[in-house]
């Protein structure tokens, strides 16, 4: 008798399921909205070994602000002794500095955004004997003016005698010698205007001995982009590349700045100058985004494998999107008093001053690009950028070694080794445990029956994850990979999934993105 009922209790303990650590839910009839196809880029593409991966490229920096298009000089700025020399290559063949990076990208099939000068100056020599300042009289001597309208006809090769660098002129030159790159926003050249204007009078200082205005950047924006528009009307601008938080808020503490919102008054004043004019002239809101996230006594962006740090990092993405979230950074703690919530507010300002404006940050980066914290930061990143819009966005490398940060690329781009890619459509998708782990949810606009997500698991441990899928075609045949700190390469899993009446059950490695694609 004993010996019956304990078998029946042992029976009904083999029955009992284990509880699930997190649940998602995804829903492919509810929130569809198109993901662009520009978010996955970077700033230093490796076309040889990240073509799959990459989208988008972007020529900026600081040494663009003062790059002379004629003879492909340009000034270091703070970054080397304010140095004019030819560190940016191309000879003296006007122009040659650039090309090559647009040809490159274009023959990838991505698009590029290539920087406009825009702070009046740019560099007359390539003679590399460090700071112009040893030069008496070295704004005259040392740079050439630049101008945003030439008023003439263009001349190609342009005039390198006559002292005056035309902008207009070098935007003329790209289109003639990339023409029909604005037919497809997937394979196109966009024009960035300068880079960190908030930062001239430091980063430029021999430039610019005053801190610029609000009214001068945004006399200057309009200036450049109607001489843009005039020889490229199809192009879409990028501006004002602003590097971070104190620039959006105050253009990094502008005398006139009165207590305004920075970016409300940017792209209110563009929406006056697109009224005036007839037509847009700014078509992007373009930002900087280095997180001020700290953990372990560090910023995010530094080196090191704390374990303070490391969940600083992996938490940090949610300040992109999260009401509930706040990170220990200076901006929460005394600027704000309140979750950061990037993306929304950045979105906020671009509805109550300048609907239809596009929103870009074609610089970030969250650390740990050697560490595998850092790839699950980055796959966060790119999910986020898909559910919420961003039209563009590029990596910065902060080290030598980014290679699981483009492994975290590789999760939406390249999973299996063969081109496997997210789908060009987000959809709802939701997680009862933020903290613990992160899903995103794809389906393709031309083959609705694929759904690819990608699952996070921010934790040291396996989570065991239910999916609960809502689909108009059943799921139930799936494969997935999974990217670990054992390698840098996404990994098949052995198992198949098979997804039953719209329900999955999947255990998520410690540390770990998973990809999971399922089909009818």
């Amino acid at each position: 008798m004993w010996r019956k009922f304990g078998l029946v209790v042992l029976l009904c303990a083999l029955t009992v399921r284990v509880s699930a650590d997190v649940r998602f839910t995804i829903d492919a009839t509810k929130n569809r909205s198109p993901i662009s196809p520009l978010i996955y880029g970077t700033n230093q593409p490796d076309w040889a070994t990240t073509a799959r991966e990459l989208t988008f490229t972007r020529l900026g920096g600081n040494r663009w602000t003062a790059y002379n298009w004629e003879t492909n000089a340009s000034n270091a700025g703070s970054d080397y002794f304010f140095q004019n020399d030819g560190f940016l290559g191309g000879g003296e063949t006007p122009g040659e500095a650039v090309r090559p990076s647009v040809a490159a990208a274009l023959a990838a099939g991505a698009s590029v955004v290539v920087t406009i000068p825009m702070a009046g100056y740019v560099s007359a020599d390539k003679n590399g004997d460090r700071d112009v300042n040893k030069t008496p009289d070295f704004l005259n001597k040392r740079f050439f003016k630049s101008l945003p309208h030439k008023g003439a006809p263009f001349t190609f090769p342009p005039d390198t005698h006559d002292k005056v660098v035309y902008q207009d002129e070098f935007v003329a030159w790209l289109e003639k010698t990339f023409p029909n790159t604005h037919q497809s926003v997937n394979r196109s050249i966009f024009y960035s205007l300068d880079n960190e204007p908030d930062l001239w009078d430091s980063t430029h200082a021999r430039l610019r001995t005053a801190k610029l205005t609000y009214h001068e950047l945004l006399t200057r924006t309009i200036d450049y982009t109607t001489a843009i528009k005039a020889v490229a009307p199809g192009a879409l601008i990028f501006g004002p590349a602003s590097y971070g938080w104190a620039g959006y808020q105050t253009l990094q503490g502008a005398p006139d700045a009165n207590g305004r919102d920075f970016l409300e008054f940017y792209l209110a004043g563009m929406r006056q100058a697109e009224q005036r004019a007839g037509k847009r002239l700014l078509d992007v809101l373009d930002v900087h985004w280095y997180p001020e996230a700290r953990g372990g006594g560090k910023r995010i962006t530094e080196g090191g494998t704390d374990p303070g740090l490391i969940q600083a990092r992996l938490q940090a993405p949610r300040s992109l999107w999260d009401p509930n979230y706040r990170e220990d950074s200076w901006i929460v703690r005394d600027a704000l008093h309140e979750p950061l919530r990037l993306l929304p507010r950045l979105k906020e300002k671009i509805a109550r001053n300048y609907p239809g404006t596009k929103l870009s940050i074609t610089e970030y980066n969250y650390g740990g690009g050697n560490h595998i914290s850092g790839a699950l930061a980055e796959a966060d990143v790119l999910g986020l950028f898909g559910r919420e819009g961003v039209f563009a966005a590029a990596l910065w490398h902060l080290s030598g070694n980014e290679r699981f940060i483009y492994s975290g690329f590789a999760m939406y781009r390249n999973f299996d080794g063969k081109g496997g890619h997210f789908g060009d459509t987000s959809i709802a998708a939701q997680t009862s445990d933020a903290e613990k782990s992160s899903v995103y949810a794809s389906i393709d606009s031309a083959n609705p029956n694929r759904m690819v997500l990608v699952a996070i698991n921010k934790t040291d441990a396996p989570l065991i994850a239910d999916l609960d899928i809502t689909s108009k075609t059943a799921l139930n045949h799936g494969a997935g990979y999974q990217l670990t700190a054992r390698s840098v390469e996404p990994q098949p899993i052995s198992a198949t999934l098979t997804p039953s009446g719209g329900h999955l059950r999947y255990t998520m490695p410690p540390m770990s993105v998973s990809t999971l694609v399922l089909r009818p």
